[in-house]
């Protein structure tokens, strides 16, 4: 039989136990000897130092108690103390979690009494029970009290109105009496009757007096009550919350069923999972410090306008105004809905549009021995270590980038935009709408060769077709090209560079992304934020969004500034939040865009905006009186059983489905991510290591023909050997290597990845070198050819890649 299970610690308990607490990155997790006592956790090396050393002690009163995963939790209390824990299991975890909370709250219950100067109940410390039974006794008393204060105020009051009235009825009586001698005593009368009202009235004001006394009083005690009740019920809201958290993850374990290996359950070897490095001063590494980011304070704050602006725009049926001030000239939703919904009259005329795959294989669910791989590469180069398909979704990153027109009705509902402001708009929440297939998408896709392409017709069912080419291989670039029949292009080169940081990779999109719009000639640019993949080496690995986004109109001057707030535990915000303003040239502001990146945007006008108070550091935030808001984007349900198939949405799982006519170097083409799409995984790490092998060997021959034809004769005897240099470097030229350039070496700044001398003179197939005079920036453009290629059937041009 199992052992028992302790009981729950109640309030007051002293609660003692081994924990496992993070110290540094070195010595990771120590076993520590907590004891939790009288509001204060304090721990020491062993049972046998409480006598005499204690290592440290944090104040729960003041201290945030979060927890991060099945056994580690984390305890702080604002910067100064910050206690990473681990309990051995996570019913271990549980129980220090309900002790944890139990005794901050009587903590924070027993400073609140202290501050207070009113009456308090015994000074003994009493338990819970007798200490709710004090504290009703008191409020029942004093709710006595003031009910026969009120009883007396009522009672003067009938009093008060019935010698006024006497009172009035002799004056009145008075001046009808000729001067005679009852004038004497009907003067008498008034004068009694006259004293008994003051002395009605004083006894009034006294009782008036006592009340407002009592009442101020106790005002101070009872609001203290108030917010201590607050505060409770907030932590049992954040309570509640985690544990529909664990409630989740424990469902989709049992559905998973996956095993660990056992280093990742054992505490005293595992890694630091899901804890951020972060010591504290207490402990043994004094001279690390490790800081929490920030949250940023809002940057302006949305109030409701005045009713008169909504009756002045209440013929916009989209909540937009042009700049010419006619409502009737503003683009309206339920056309625009009509234009693009399949269900239209105008679809019906058109042949039927091709049926695509909505299932594709479930992901097997193979286990991964991170050992397995490590002993084979141990001596070796970093860049020269094969990353497996086990770490890969079965999509090319050119066939990523294709996915941004997931949502590209809103580009075509801004190609109808008369106003260039409204049209801004829908060029933002685009730029949002990229993101939100990444939102459960942790598999990396797979690194495009050089010369490989992907095509995307969608000209009968969607009315636009794109074309994206891997134009360059270090650093690795891939160019897009989007076109459409409603009247706009999208353009895009995307270079991406990573830092590894220790528990998390942060992925930083450098290149940009124009649209134009070829009615209204606007011209629009702007970069993507910064990806950060959490849990890299240990615990579920799961991704943020952050960073700034100047989406600018070259022609007109426009900007919309957008910005991605970082996810923080601590932050009361909605998590995954993006706010953004659009702005004239001027600097005037016209909109104001809300919501999140992997649910929806939200827009409004703005009729009026004013300078508000300071926030937290000291910048003045802008008030803006807005319209109601209005939904402009939301994000597409995942299609049924998501979760088995790499949380594809319904357009990445029709992207890798097989077509005639694609060009010999299309993804789709690709055999290691078709066998890897189909569950053989082994055989697709064979056939991307011969791909990678392949790759090697025309480059090389392409670096030698180069400089062949660069060297003059007198240096054409030291040809072979710069090639025999660039043959030891290009060994490292694996498909899955860091970037050369200008991607930073996880081993610091000093750790700089070998360089081959040699310069590549690839030229790319379909894209062409282009210096936009707009933006002022480079970037490969669509050179045409393509579609014209295609539709000759003609690929005779195409290199031979796969």
């Amino acid at each position: 039989m199992s052992e028992p299970k302790p009981p729950t610690p109640t309030p007051g308990d002293t609660y003692k136990g081994w924990l496992f607490k993070w110290t540094n990155y070195i010595k990771g997790y120590q076993r520590r000897w907590f004891v939790l006592s009288n509001g204060l956790l304090s721990y020491y090396r062993s049972q046998a130092e409480m006598g005499h050393t204690c290592r440290g002690t944090i104040n729960l009163a003041t201290a945030n108690i979060a927890v991060e995963d099945s056994c580690n939790f984390v305890i702080s209390n604002g910067g100064a103390q910050t206690y990473h824990l681990k309990a051995s299991t996570e019913v271990e975890r549980q129980r220090w979690i309900t002790a944890l909370e139990l005794a901050k709250a009587k903590a924070v219950h027993m400073q609140a009494e202290s501050d207070d100067s009113g009456d308090e109940c015994p000074a003994a410390p009493p338990s819970s029970g007798q200490g709710g039974g004090c504290r009703n006794l008191e409020i029942q008393s004093t709710l006595r009290t003031l009910g026969s204060k009120v009883e007396d105020l009522n009672t003067c009051n009938d009093l008060i109105v019935k010698h006024g009235s006497a009172l009035q009825r002799s004056l009145s009586e008075l001046e009808a009496l000729r001067v005679s001698g009852d004038v004497g005593d009907k003067m008498k009368q008034v004068t009694e009757r006259a004293t008994l009202f003051r002395i009605t009235s004083n006894a009034m004001i006294n009782a008036c007096r006592d009340f407002l006394s009592l009442a101020q009083s106790h005002s101070k005690r009872w609001q203290k009550a108030l917010h201590s009740e607050r505060d409770q019920r907030i932590r049992l809201e954040e309570t509640l919350e985690q544990l529909a958290k664990q409630h989740n993850h424990l469902e989709r374990a049992f559905r998973g069923a996956t095993v660990l290996p056992s280093s990742f359950s054992n505490p005293a070897l595992g890694n630091k999972g899901g804890v951020s490095g972060k010591g504290d001063a207490s402990d043994e590494d004094d001279d690390n410090e490790f800081f929490d980011a920030m949250e940023d304070p809002a940057e302006f704050i949305t109030v409701p306008a005045d009713p008169k602006y909504h009756r002045r725009s209440g013929s916009n049926a989209s909540g937009f105004s042009c700049e010419t001030g006619m409502d009737d000239q503003s683009v309206n939703f339920d056309e625009l809905s009509l234009a693009s919904n399949p269900e239209s009259p105008q679809t019906l005329e058109l042949e039927p549009v091709r049926q695509r795959r909505t299932r594709i294989p479930d992901k097997p669910n193979y286990y991964l021995n991170l050992w397995s791989i490590m002993k084979n590469c141990i001596g070796k180069e970093l860049s020269k270590i094969p990353m497996p398909v086990n770490f890969n979704e079965p999509l090319s990153m050119l066939q990523r980038l294709s996915e941004d027109l997931e949502y590209y009705e809103l580009l075509d509902k801004a190609a109808k935009c008369q106003s260039s402001l409204e049209q801004m708009c829908y060029v933002a929440a685009f730029t949002v709408s990229s993101y939100s297939t990444t939102v459960h998408r942790t598999g990396k896709p797979f690194n495009p060769l050089l010369g490989e392409t992907f095509e995307l017709d969608r000209l009968k069912d969607c009315g636009y077709r794109s074309l994206c080419e891997q134009v360059s291989h270090h650093p690795p670039a891939a160019a897009h090209h989007a076109l459409s029949e409603k009247g706009w292009t999208l353009r895009q080169e995307i270079t991406l560079a990573s830092k590894f940081r220790g528990k998390y990779l942060s992925i930083m999109p450098l290149g940009s992304i124009q649209c134009l719009f070829d009615k209204s000639e606007n011209h629009y640019s702007w970069k993507k934020v910064t990806t950060t993949v959490h849990n890299i080496i240990v615990g579920k690995l799961w991704i943020d969004q952050s960073g700034e986004i100047d989406v600018v109109n070259h022609k007109t001057g426009d900007r919309c500034h957008l910005k991605f707030a970082p996810y923080s535990y601590f932050s009361r915000d909605v998590p995954r939040k993006v706010t953004g303003v659009v702005t004239d040239k001027d600097g005037k502001a016209h909109y104001v865009l809300s919501g999140t990146w992997d649910e929806k945007m939200e827009f409004s006008r703005i009729m009026q905006s004013s300078k508000g108070e300071n926030g937290t550091e000291g910048k003045q935030r802008t008030v803006y009186q807005t319209l109601k808001a209005k939904e402009i984007w939301k994000k597409n349900p995942l299609p049924e059983g998501a979760e088995n198939m790499y949380f594809f949405s319904s357009l990445a799982l029709t992207l890798n489905e097989s077509e005639e006519g694609v060009a010999p170097t299309d993804s789709r083409r690709r055999p290691d991510q078709r066998m890897m799409e189909d569950g053989r995984w082994d055989e697709a790490n064979a056939e991307k290591q011969k791909l990678e092998e392949k790759q090697r060997i025309v480059r090389r021959e392409r670096e030698r023909e180069f400089v062949k034809a660069a060297s003059t004769p007198e240096e054409a005897d030291g040809v072979e050997t710069g090639t025999e240099a660039s043959e030891v470097s290009d060994e490292t030229d694996t498909e899955d290597s860091p970037p050369l350039t200008p991607v930073a070496s996880p081993y610091g700044p000093s750790h700089v990845p070998f360089q081959s001398a040699h310069p590549d003179n690839y030229q790319a197939m379909w894209f062409d070198k282009f210096d936009d005079p707009a933006s002022g920036e480079t970037l490969h453009v669509y050179k045409g050819g393509y579609w014209e290629a295609k539709e000759q059937g003609s690929w005779d041009m195409c290199p031979e890649i796969f």
